[in-house]
């Protein structure tokens, strides 16, 4: 059988480690399991969106409301947006898989930083289109612009804040970035952990509406961090009408099921659960901040709700991630990204209790 060749210089997205995994491999004990690898919310789901969910598991044989009407509306009235300027995907990278259908073919090229999300990467190599990245692991916006204007890549991604190392750019240097590309380059502003930016640092916060006075801008933001909803895959794309319009053609029907659609629309009212959500993430992170600093550890500073160490040759990634796992703690090696380095999701006072345990028990070892 004859693949198409595009495939062959494709890695798979590596995604964390489940509990299911580790229980099976080690004999752990599911409820001493902490997982620590995947960003998702330690304080789960609101309760009001978990009854929601319950309520409407009834209506399963029922195919969704294609339109999406509800939450197009309810994104609209959160970001002072119309409706026929948003478009829902199965999670934000359902739409960044549109977006490079729609515009990439082999003769393009797309910039981004050097270390990011990986699917950027892996949507566009699937349109055998070419990779260019910034020399830095980190954005910095001059690279941005530098890279831009020597490659004229067809797609520019800025993941702000950055995942998977939590870095990120001001709006400032964002918008400087956008006003340097031509019109006919594509700025992805990739804003699934814009919540955690803004909460720590105002000048970090850029929104839909910022991105919406570009034509060759779109934003794009998930039910799945903040808000909890991981599980139900509901992610937005937020840009002019016109793009919205050409992208969605790459849309196949009933893409959302019923009931993430019914959770995605309770969870936007939902601000008691965010501002705990938030106020949480912000005490722990300076426990991790504290224990870095403590232990003479590297950290890059966080606009994420998770945390990454960086090490010299003293400590090894790898060992790291390997050991923790065996004591029931998922953590998310970043050896595959070139980086000596561990990402930590930052969870409860618990969770993370736990985490400094073991790792303290580890750096002892050594």
């Amino acid at each position: 059988m004859k693949f198409n060749k595009t495939l062959e210089d494709i890695t798979l997205y590596e995604a964390g480690k489940p509990i299911e995994l580790v229980v099976r491999e080690f004999g752990i004990d599911p409820k001493d399991v902490v997982k620590l690898a995947s960003n998702e919310n330690p304080l789960g789901t609101s309760p009001a969106v978990a009854n929601v969910i319950s309520e409407h598991a009834s209506k399963a044989h029922l195919y969704p409301d294609d339109s999406m009407y509800a939450l197009k509306e309810g994104l609209a009235r959160k970001f002072g947006v119309s409706s026929s300027e948003v478009i829902i995907g199965a999670g934000s990278d359902q739409i960044l898989e549109f977006i490079a259908r729609s515009l990439l073919s082999p003769e393009d090229s797309v910039l981004m930083s050097r270390v990011t999300f990986a699917m950027y990467e892996i949507y566009a190599k699937q349109m055998g289109a070419t990779i260019i990245r910034t020399p830095s692991y980190v954005h910095k916006a001059d690279e941005f612009i530098e890279a831009y204007n020597r490659y004229k890549p067809k797609i520019v991604y800025l993941c702000i804040p950055n995942n998977p190392i939590g870095d990120c750019m001001t709006k400032a240097e964002a918008l400087k970035v956008i006003d340097a590309v031509d019109k006919s380059t594509l700025v992805v502003v990739d804003g699934a952990y814009m919540e955690y930016a803004a909460f720590k640092d105002k000048t970090c916060e850029v929104t839909p509406k910022d991105i919406l006075k570009y034509p060759n801008a779109i934003y794009l933001g998930t039910f799945s961090k903040a808000y909890g909803l991981g599980g139900m895959r509901v992610g937005y794309g937020i840009a002019n009408e016109a793009l919205i319009g050409q992208i969605a053609k790459m849309r196949p029907p009933f893409n959302i099921a019923s009931l993430s659609l019914a959770a995605a629309i309770a969870a936007l009212s939902e601000d008691e659960f965010i501002a705990k959500s938030l106020a949480l993430h912000g005490e722990q992170l300076l426990r991790y901040e504290e224990f870095a600093v403590l232990n003479n550890i590297s950290f890059i500073p966080s606009y994420t709700n998770f945390i990454t160490y960086l090490f010299d040759e003293s400590l090894n990634s790898t060992e790291i991630a390997d050991a923790l796992l065996k004591k029931g703690v998922i953590i998310r090696n970043l050896a595959s990204y070139g980086l000596n380095a561990i990402r930590i999701t930052i969870g409860t006072a618990e969770q993370n209790d736990k985490f400094f345990h073991y790792f303290s028990e580890f750096i002892a070892s050594k």
